[in-house]
């Protein structure tokens, strides 16, 4: 029998649970999942930074750690955690990404918050470029933004994609580097972040970046708060660089009700549910990653300490 610790907010326990279960009898695992245990008994814990658990050392035979989201940069740190980590990579994550990127880009691709008339004296005319005219740049080419990029690609965008390390996809130019970075953004037109929170990543877009940008681009970011510096996107939006920033994710959250972000004219602030975790696609990582331990095999999308991801 496999011990299953599901160490997530109470609130999830429920359709959690029922998810896991019917995924843990499908791949024909023999699991007792619990939400308490003698931390000597547990062989894999399901879990989510929002959760109780802190501190890992008392699982001596922890085999391996399921985290729940995506994002990873709550627990790399935590130096209690030796088993290995692995990350949420799931199509319900990816299809949900894809859907709130995509929508965004075509809403300030085809100027749709001009075009919705809201009396009878805002009838104007307004013809935007065709997607083929239009360049979008998403800076991180992992599992999302590639996924991402896949999408745009598909209805003719003419798509940048920029990660750390070199990629090669189709219909996208990929850079990468400083020098790929500064390019990637000069092609802005529209930019979506998908970076993991690293130390290297932190405020990627500062006022210098954000300058480099076409005069009126729009931003969009459902990836993490602070890959931007949010006085520098004031500015930037003040003076017209930037025309609009639509923002998922932020420094802190929920985002506080005197932060300036919510009254500016210029953004769209959404609390954080560009993709949220869905039990049913989840459970089926989760199942399939155990099962690979358990046979043996390396656990999928497991951290890499020292990248931070």
């Amino acid at each position: 029998m496999i011990t299953v610790l599901f160490a997530a907010p109470d609130r999830d326990w429920d359709e959690f649970s029922q998810a896991l279960r019917a995924a843990f009898a499908a791949a024909e695992l023999e699991v007792d999942l619990v939400r308490e245990a003698d931390p000597l008994d547990v062989d894999y814990i399901v879990y989510a930074p929002t959760g109780w658990l802190k501190d890992f050392a008392p699982y001596t035979g922890l085999k391996g750690v399921q985290s729940l989201w995506a994002g990873v940069e709550k627990i790399v740190g935590n130096e209690t955690l030796q088993a290995p980590l692995a990350r949420m990579v799931d199509f319900g994550l990816r299809e949900g990404m894809v859907e709130y990127c995509v929508g965004h880009v075509l809403r300030h691709h085809l100027g749709m918050d001009l075009d919705i008339c809201r009396s009878d004296t805002n009838w104007a005319v307004h013809v935007p470029p065709l997607a083929r005219d239009r360049s979008v740049t998403i800076l991180g080419l992992g599992a999302l933004g590639a996924a991402v990029a896949e999408a745009l690609v598909a209805l003719n965008f003419k798509v940048t994609g920029w990660s750390r390390r070199q990629k090669d996809q189709a219909g996208v130019r990929c850079l990468a580097g400083q020098e790929g970075l500064d390019e990637a953004l000069q092609a802005g037109e529209i930019v979506v972040l998908l970076l993991p929170q690293t130390p290297e990543t932190d405020n990627v877009l500062d006022a210098k970046r954000l300058a480099l940008l076409p005069a009126g681009a729009c931003i969009i970011n459902p990836g993490r708060g602070p890959l931007i510096d949010d006085d520098a996107l004031l500015a930037a939006l003040g003076r017209g660089q930037v025309a609009h920033a639509t923002l998922d994710v932020f420094r802190v959250e929920p985002l506080p009700k005197d932060h300036p972000f919510w009254a500016h004219p210029q953004v769209t602030v959404t609390p954080h549910i560009a993709s949220d975790t869905r039990p049913a696609s989840a459970a089926r990582l989760v199942a399939d990653n155990i099962g690979r331990s358990e046979a043996g095999l390396p656990m999928l999308h497991v951290v890499d300490r020292g990248a931070g991801y």
